[in-house]
């Protein structure tokens, strides 16, 4: 199991890095172009909701809301700043690592259940970081294609907390 958490986190925390990169990287001036802080928050909102333990009892980090989980799709009352984001990144890093690392023979068999999810602990854990990555490339895709920049590359991270 050990080795297991070392390479689930290496990796997931890569993917996040990458996240990390494409936010520093993107020019004030497209901030609010293309939708692009939308999804860096929808991304970082569901990194945060996928980590959880319980997700019924799940609330994001404040100011925040939990307009990601309507169905009609109701955006947030504003644009979010960078750096709104980029905390939020790192609150929704931390609670990623403490997911894996507090893995044990036992926990990885708890459920993530919700009206349309039904997952264990490790398949939520891949399921989360294959949507990050998902995000970080089209993310990259549409700073490439109008500002000529994309984020970095990241092959395993080295961040432990």
């Amino acid at each position: 199991m050990e080795e297991l958490k070392e390479i689930l986190w290496r990796q997931f925390g890569a993917v996040i890095d990458m996240l990390e990169s494409s936010i520093l990287v993107c020019p004030d001036r497209f901030w609010d172009k293309k939708d692009f802080w939308y999804s860096v928050y929808h991304t970082i909102f569901w990194l945060d909701y996928y980590s959880s333990v319980e997700p019924d009892a799940f609330s994001p980090l404040q100011p925040f809301s939990l307009s990601e989980l309507d169905p009609d799709g109701i955006l947030p009352e504003r644009v979010y700043s960078k750096q709104e984001l980029l905390v939020y990144l790192e609150y929704s890093r931390k609670k990623c690592y403490f997911l894996i690392d507090n893995l044990t023979d036992e926990t990885s068999k708890e459920r993530f259940i919700t009206k349309y999810k039904n997952y264990s602990r490790i398949e939520i854990i891949l399921y989360n970081m294959r949507h990050v990555q998902h995000h970080v490339g089209q993310l990259n895709l549409v700073l490439r294609q109008n500002e000529d920049v994309a984020g970095e590359w990241v092959s395993q991270t080295d961040k432990k907390y």
